[in-house]
Parts: C-alpha cells; structure tokens; sequence
C-alpha cells in the first residue's frame, strides 16, 4: 500500500515540472502536508467519539494515529527516492528500509489493539467472558509471540530473502524436540489448556483419581500444587491433569458443600419424632448453611434398623470434616436425651429340638 501511495504522489509532483531533484523535495512535503492533515481528521474524529460509552473506539483512534501518519510521511519519502532515479541496489535499501519501518509501526499498533481487545473480553460479567482473567499473561504473549512472527516474515519478504532453507531446518529441530521433550511438551500444552478452561482455580477444593484431597495453591505452566488437610503439597504434572477426571468440590453455582450423616434407628421408634430431633439439630449448628435447608431422607429397611441420612451444607468444604464430627456428637447426645435407642446387630438362634447322638432317623 505505502508503494501505490508514493506512485500517486510521484505522478502529482511529475506534473510540476521535470527537475528531480525539485520533485522529490516537493513530493517530501506533500507526504508531510498529507500526515498532517491525516493527523488533524483523526483528532477531529477522536473528539466525537469521547461520547460515546465504549473505549474501544476511543483507544483505536489514539492508537492509529501514529502509524498513519507514519505511513504517508513514509509514502512521500518513497516517492521521493523513485522520482530521484537512484541506482537499482541504492533504491532497493531506501525502500526496503522504509517498508520494514513502517512494518514495525503497524505490527506495534495490532499488538497493542489486541491486547486491550483481550482486557475487554476479560472485563466482561461471568456468564459472557470469552476469557479468563486469569489467562491474560497467557493471551499477551500469544498475541506477541504470533504478530512478532507475522512481522519478522514479512520483513524477510521485502528483503526477498529465501527462507525456504530456514523452515526445512526449524522443521526438522522441532521434530528432535519433539520425541525429546514430549513429556515436557504434554504438560505444557496441558497446562495452556488448564488455564484457558479453568475447571478449577486457585483456593478450590478438588479431589483426584488417587484419592487425594485439598486446596488448590499453585498453577502453573508444567503442573499444578494442592495442599492436602494433612499440610502436605502434592504435585501433580498437568498431563496428568488433565487427562484425568478432577471433583472440584468447590465448583457449581456456589462453594458450598453438603454433607451426609448416616443414621440407623430401631424398629418401633417413632419416626416423626426422629425427625424432628435431628432438624432441631441441624438448624441449631452454627456452621450448618441456613440455605439450602437441612433435610432428613429415610432411605430404606436394614437387616436390623431403618436407615436414614441427615443431609446439609456448609459454606466451603473445608468445614466438613469439622461439622460432621459436631453433628454426630449432637445425635448422640440427642438421641440419648430423647430415649432413641442406636440398633445394633444381633442374631437369634433357634433349636428346633434336642436329640441324643446317633438316633436321628434315616
């Protein structure tokens, strides 16, 4: 594009007159005149659009500026070294310096548009984010690492370097790293997945395959750390992570957690007042989650008791343990003070009839 425009400015400045040396001053000034004009539309524009409720549009037109008049100061410098007639090596360098200035100035203003395009959708309500806040480093230098790329190939372009030999080598080294580092490569590329789908975030409770328990503290890049309610620090590589199926007990619409207490009571015992003994129990807990509220399910007839649970949540699930050691201690007491008897198992043996040895009839 910078190339048509300084052919349009050369074919104005031609119709002066035929000294080059004239021509390409006056083609330099144009461009400038042209910069500042461009300068001055998009300071008008800009002050439109101040009121307006978005900042993208606000952020665009502060961003663009520069690069656009960059690119007709540039544009004018280029006609000027076509309307000079320089030599074909000396007016290749001019322009190809020109071209790799201006690609440096445009692929500075993409990263920066990019990046706040990222800040917005990470800005967003919770049901709307298309990112995560958490992986906003991870989209930054994604965004840098691909425009850094884009620019350095088109650079090489203008320059007409082959690079053909460069793609055939970086192929084959990235295969040798490839078998080299695939388990190094698996949890990184897990642990990008991690981190953009955030199924679980720092400060969760989560429970692995393997049975361990505890709170989510760091997760990075090669694997991820919990602190088990033994204070110990597992360390677990995001491979494996992410392959595996992961219980976040602090996952769902809210971070409580509920909690079960099996119960047997004999037969005979009134049930509604079992009931009731139990939910002035749970109602009475202080950590016992008012909402949603405590239940009791009677599940079915055991061999030698009816079989009922006590269901409730508590605020995070870290308090489970401790709440299901008071609750239990409270239906001991209760049931004791309530003369509700716990069953326990029993066995009763009847002897049809005793004969002496040897005299039973065949």
């Amino acid at each position: 594009m910078p190339k048509e425009i300084a052919l349009l400015i050369e074919h104005a400045v031609g119709m002066i007159g035929d000294n080059r040396y004239l021509q390409a001053v006056l083609a330099v000034a144009l461009g400038i005149v042209l910069a500042w004009i461009a300068s001055w539309v998009i300071s008008l524009i800009k002050r439109g659009a101040a009121r307006t409720k978005t900042h993208l549009d606000d952020l665009f037109l502060t961003n663009v500026k520069r690069p656009v008049t960059v690119t007709l100061l540039l544009a004018g410098l280029g006609a000027a070294t076509l309307l000079l007639q320089m030599h074909e090596t000396a007016e290749f360098a001019t322009i190809g310096v020109l071209r790799t200035i201006l690609v440096f100035v445009w692929i500075q203003f993409a990263i920066r548009v990019l990046r706040f395009v990222c800040r917005l959708l990470a800005n967003q309500p919770e049901g709307a984010r298309l990112i995560q806040p958490a992986t906003l480093p991870l989209f930054d230098n994604l965004t840098l690492l691909v425009m850094v790329a884009l620019g350095a190939y088109i650079v090489l372009q203008i320059w007409e370097v082959d690079i053909t030999a460069w793609v055939a080598s970086a192929g084959i080294i990235g295969l040798a790293l490839s078998f080299a580092a695939k388990d190094t490569l698996a949890n990184l590329f897990a642990g990008v997945f991690i981190i953009a789908d955030a199924p679980y975030r720092i400060g969760d409770y989560v429970v692995l395959d393997s049975g361990e328990r505890g709170r989510i503290t760091h997760i990075g890049i090669r694997s991820t750390r919990l602190l088990t309610r033994d204070d110990v620090e597992v360390t677990v590589p995001n491979s494996l992570m992410g392959n595996s199926k992961i219980v976040n007990e602090s996952g769902g619409p809210y971070p409580k957690y509920r909690i079960r207490i099996p119960i047997g009571v004999c037969y005979g015992e009134d049930l509604d007042k079992v009931r009731e003994v139990l939910m002035n129990i749970a109602t009475a807990h202080p950590r016992v989650a008012a909402a949603p509220e405590a239940r009791v399910r009677y599940r079915r007839f055991g061999d030698w008791s009816i079989d009922l649970e006590l269901l409730c949540w508590v605020n995070a699930p870290v308090l489970r343990g401790a709440v299901t050691d008071e609750l239990i201690v409270s239906i001991y007491k209760a049931f004791n003070e309530s003369g509700i008897d716990f069953p326990y198992p029993r066995q009763e043996h009847y002897i049809r009839s005793m004969v002496a040895p040897g005299t039973i009839d065949r």
